[in-house]
């Protein structure tokens, strides 16, 4: 029987599992680290210095967090600007993965900073000339759209239902109205910050390009190109419905859900074309600038650039024009784990393996500490995905008492 999809809460599910145990566990070792960074300085815990200023906490939880959160532009945009009403259903649940991937972003800069105290300095001390100002704004302001656009589901859940303990009880009616109030205005006006954040997210995914192209020199001639910002772009555009099919994949697999294969696989039919656009840009560049000679050479660059190419593009590029792999479950899961992959490399080899700091002693490698914070942070979104599609209407599961009516019902008739 063919079913209407609903946004429900997976109250019914089972919170505590053994791979959330490991995940907590995760959690608290990186607090511990985070603890020694605030009290004790960068210096306690990283392998950061004078002259490697940045390290896996800018290259993964910054430049492959902002890629990978790419997922809620690019969904907004298929969903809510060109009206394609059969993707409705992956549409709560990449909000919730962009809006935790930026927040988490945002928390990345944050620990990364030698004096982070002055985080806010960029929001009164404009500079209109630097990248990274325009990055840190587009951010800042793309964060508070993606949290309103999150709003309307937080009005559903409470709207007629919010029942605090009795010492707080005269809270009920008013917070239950400025829901209601929030809910009818931001119905009239979400499709402003819809288009606010899609524009916004074409701004910061290429500035963090252009923030490696001014670094000249510094850069290896495979990754350094005056269409950087382009590229970068056109990456996180390639990776975003990847990244939804990874994410949709894991949470059906993890609550033991159906997973939505008529509408992933429509997706992974739009990221061959994308895919293929970018691999074309990138090699056209290469032929054009003449940097493919590089690749005669063997050394850790070319290496790490032909692995990026190979595993993140050329491989899943191929995968995805397969009709076999759109209508496999585990194919389209490991297409689409490939491009995540591949973006991240991208990122990690911009930002650190292409970078060469001029006055640097020896080379950079993350510190335990650092590696433990990375992947705590990741641990802690996935934890806080759970808690919040345990308790707020995210993910749409078949409503039973919401039945099509067939062609026989339509005009009288009965099965």
């Amino acid at each position: 029987m063919d079913f209407l999809m609903k946004p429900t809460l997976l109250k019914d599910k089972k919170f505590f599992t053994p791979g959330v145990i490991i995940l907590i566990l995760l959690a608290i070792n990186a607090i511990v680290f985070l603890a020694f960074r605030f009290f004790s300085g960068l210096g306690s815990m990283t392998n950061l210095n004078n002259q490697n200023p940045w390290g896996i906490w800018i290259a993964i939880d910054v430049a492959s967090g902002v890629a990978l959160a790419a997922g809620g532009f690019t969904s907004a945009a298929l969903g809510h600007i060109i009206h394609k009403n059969e993707y409705e259903v992956i549409l709560r649940p990449a909000l919730l993965t962009a809006m935790l991937g930026y927040t988490f972003v945002a928390l990345g800069v944050f620990i990364d900073l030698g004096r982070y105290y002055y985080i806010w300095h960029p929001l009164v001390m404009w500079n209109g000339s630097s990248p990274l100002f325009e990055v840190g704004i587009c951010v800042i302001i793309y964060v508070t759209v993606l949290y309103i656009e999150f709003i309307p589901i937080v009005c559903e859940r409470f709207i007629g239902k919010v029942k605090l303990i009795a010492s707080l009880s005269f809270l009920n009616k008013p917070i239950d109205s400025l829901l209601r109030f929030l809910d009818r205005s931001l119905s009239k006006t979400m499709f402003i910050f819809i288009i606010a954040g899609v524009v916004l997210s074409t701004l910061h995914q290429s500035s963090l390009g252009t923030l490696m192209v001014i670094a000249g020199p510094k850069m290896h001639p495979l990754w350094q190109t005056p269409i950087l910002p382009l590229l970068f772009l056109l990456s996180a555009i390639g990776v975003g419905f990847p990244m939804i099919i990874f994410e949709s994949l894991i949470a059906s697999r993890s609550f033991g859900l159906k997973a939505e294969m008529h509408v992933l696989s429509k997706l992974g039919r739009m990221v061959g074309p994308i895919l293929g656009i970018y691999l074309a840009f990138k090699i056209g560049d290469m032929f054009i600038r003449g940097t493919f000679v590089y690749l005669t050479e063997i050394n850790t660059q070319s290496i790490m650039f032909v692995i990026e190419m190979l595993v993140g593009v050329i491989v899943p590029l191929r995968m995805f024009f397969s009709e076999k792999v759109l209508n496999s479950k585990l194919l389209l899961f490991f297409a689409s784990t490939l491009t995540v992959i591949g973006v991240m490399l991208n990122r990690i080899n911009t930002f650190l393996v292409a970078y060469s700091p001029p006055y640097a002693l020896k080379s950079y490698f993350p510190s335990v500490g650092e590696i433990s914070v990375t992947v705590g942070f990741i641990a802690i979104l996935v934890l806080i995905y759970r808690v919040i599609v345990m308790n707020l209407p995210v993910i749409s599961l078949p409503d039973k008492k919401l039945v099509h009516k067939t062609k026989y019902e339509i005009i009288g008739g009965s099965k």
